[in-house]
């Protein structure tokens, strides 16, 4: 239930109306905007008359959500998640989209991971990612360095001054990674490990969550609403390909259409990671900037210094070359969009 107070309701008004929906057993989030504050009640709406609340002081007007997911709703908040990092960049609304790069795991190689690091730094991206600990089809295949690679992330946000990006699959490996990680990836597998977004949602950290391989858009937003529920609404949603028909062309089916359709539902950032989404170098680029033209805050890319003998995923990892001229071209393309969205801040209509 969403209750949106009037733009001069007193904060007494406002308290009165909380303190009533709390002893009636809802959990609250408060929305406080430029204008008008609005209310979000979350728990059972049989134990009120909703509309009752429609006589107190300072409520304009009540409305049920319709959709499960209330917190990650638009319903709930009509203004876009913006969420700021320790470097002053910012993610969501008309923010000029980021790059997230870096190789799908850190190898026993710190001077191949500072190489790529300088590259990402020198092409103008924010954040680096790197997996310490691999989720992995096989038990055979490299799981990761664990520590040693959140040690080596560390040396290269120091050298470089790029934030880091790393996947936590584990509740026991939570506070370890957050002494390391700027922010916390929650892998595809585990969009639906209820446990893990439980303990991310009472971190602060910024997650980025990854949309499950045959996630409906409405599970993926429920995922989300686990995390906020548990107090982080610091939540970013990543697109990274759906299983299709065919996925001998490619690896998974970049669904470029969950952007447009996240952001109709929700206000929560919403990036693009083309890598994992084809599995094929060629298709980086071209995915890459279809999800910008759609309107997604940022491209999460593999690469790797030597991507023929990487670890893991070396098919859809871009060599250092190719990384730089693939970043030129979306980077001229990211200063279209921030040039659009300049002026559509200015009233500017955009065909």
């Amino acid at each position: 239930m969403i209750i949106i107070m009037e733009p001069s309701a007193t904060k007494e008004q406002i308290d009165t109306v909380v303190k009533a929906l709390r002893n009636k057993g809802f959990r609250i989030v408060l929305n406080q905007g430029d204008v008008m504050t609005v209310i979000a009640a979350i728990g059972d709406k049989r134990l009120v008359e909703p509309h009752s609340f429609q006589s107190y002081e300072g409520v304009r007007s009540v409305k049920l959500i319709q959709e499960p997911y209330k917190l990650a709703s638009r319903e709930c908040k009509q203004e876009d998640t913006v969420i700021e990092f320790s470097n002053g960049v910012r993610i969501g609304g008309l923010e000029k989209p980021v790059l997230i790069v870096g190789p799908c795991c850190v190898e026993n190689d710190i001077d191949g991971l500072l190489r790529v690091a300088d590259a990402a730094k020198e092409m103008g991206c924010h954040f680096l990612r790197g997996g310490a600990f691999k989720p992995r089809t096989s038990p055979y295949d490299f799981q990761g360095l664990e520590e040693k690679a959140l040690e080596y992330l560390a040396i290269a946000r120091e050298k470089t001054g790029l934030l880091i990006v790393t996947e936590l699959m584990d509740t026991l490996d939570l506070d370890l990674v957050c002494q390391y990680a700027d922010v916390i990836q929650i892998g595809a597998r585990n969009m639906q490990n209820f446990k893990l977004l439980k303990a991310v949602g009472k971190c602060n950290k910024p997650v980025i969550l990854k949309r499950g391989p045959a996630a409906t858009i409405r599970e993926f937003l429920l995922a989300a609403e686990h995390i906020m529920y548990h107090g982080n609404d610091k939540v970013i949603l990543c697109e990274r390909g759906i299983k299709g028909v065919d996925n001998t062309a490619t690896r998974n089916t970049l669904d470029i259409t969950a952007i447009p359709v996240i952001k109709k539902y929700s206000h929560l950032p919403v990036i693009v990671d083309p890598s994992h989404g084809t599995g094929r170098r060629y298709l980086i680029e071209p995915m890459a900037k279809a999800g910008l033209i759609v309107g997604a805050h940022g491209i999460m890319m593999e690469v790797h210094h030597d991507p023929e003998n990487a670890s893991s995923d070396g098919a859809q990892s871009l060599p250092i070359p190719m990384f730089k001229e693939v970043a030129k071209h979306l980077n001229k393309l990211i200063g279209r969009i921030d040039y659009d969205n300049k002026h559509s801040k200015e009233g500017v209509s955009i065909v």
